[in-house]
């Protein structure tokens, strides 16, 4: 049923569009959270803006390419979510939410961040996967409590040698992206716990032992020759998963040594006597 409402939504003018859609958000809501997703949005009704204490704001499966400088008044705002739209620039009012946690800008048309958006310095979360992004943002490495990174599914070839900088990162997902090399700036930052690379073009993987806050690392579907070696107890995703984690190297070298051994001819046992004559 909602499905027909939506269609139907849609061949209606977009004024009265609005007018449907918002008819109960004339009173801020308890919750102070705003969901219209999957509304037909062409834009943002203004009224919204007046609910200066919203804290969540859903706007996610519309057909919204701006926003309205009101919005900028709802400074208590900390989940704004604008994924599925149709923004080929994040306008520049979303960098004055300066409570923001959590941003959804997947699945738009952004081909770069804004340098305000420096300005979002409690940003602990930020989705951009499914945009036109060739370079990360080097903005992006300027939000230093920032704790997850969802980036996939864009065309990254590489990572900004900067983003070592964000000693908070935990997560980061660059599944889907045009990486030919395991990008070195992922070397130097041990505090990482889950690092995804599903789906690009890496041939080769450093070692990854030494990354002592690693927990999962997710290799899949690379034309990789080799599974990157971690330390114990973390989960591999990917080809060779289930082998086990890189030995200690004196260890190893004992094995293979052990090995050859095992491997020399052995002398022949000598033949058994010949029975005693009967003559």
């Amino acid at each position: 049923m909602g499905n027909i409402i939506k269609a139907l939504v849609a061949f209606i003018p977009a004024d009265c569009c609005q007018n449907y859609v918002v008819r109960d958000l004339r009173e801020m809501p308890l919750d102070r959270t705003v969901d219209v997703s999957g509304s037909q949005l062409r834009r943002l009704p203004v009224h919204v803006c007046a609910f200066t204490e919203l804290v969540k704001l859903y706007l996610s499966d519309n057909h919204l390419n701006s926003l309205p400088p009101e919005l900028g008044q709802l400074q208590n705002l900390q989940i704004l979510a604008l994924d599925f739209n149709n923004f080929k620039a994040l306008p520049q009012v979303v960098c004055t939410l300066k409570r923001l946690c959590i941003l959804y800008l997947g699945n738009n048309k952004l081909c770069d961040l804004p340098n305000e958006l420096s300005l979002l310095q409690n940003l602990r979360t930020l989705w951009i996967e499914a945009n036109c992004l060739t370079q990360l943002p080097e903005v992006v490495c300027e939000l230093s409590l920032l704790k997850t990174l969802h980036a996939g599914s864009n065309a990254l070839r590489l990572l900004p040698g900067q983003l070592q900088r964000l000693r908070e990162l935990r997560t980061i997902w660059l599944s889907g992206n045009l990486l030919t090399d395991f990008p070195a700036v992922l070397l130097r930052m041990p505090f990482l716990e889950v690092i995804d690379v599903d789906g690009n073009r890496i041939r080769y993987f450093p070692s990854l032992a030494h990354l002592s806050g690693l927990k999962v690392v997710i290799y899949d579907h690379n034309p990789c020759r080799n599974a990157p070696k971690v330390g114990k107890g973390v989960r591999r995703v990917g080809r060779w998963a289930e082998e086990t984690p890189e030995p200690d190297p004196r260890k190893a070298r004992r094995y293979a040594l052990a090995m050859e051994e095992d491997k020399e001819p052995q002398a022949p046992a000598p033949p058994p006597p010949l029975p005693p004559s009967s003559t």
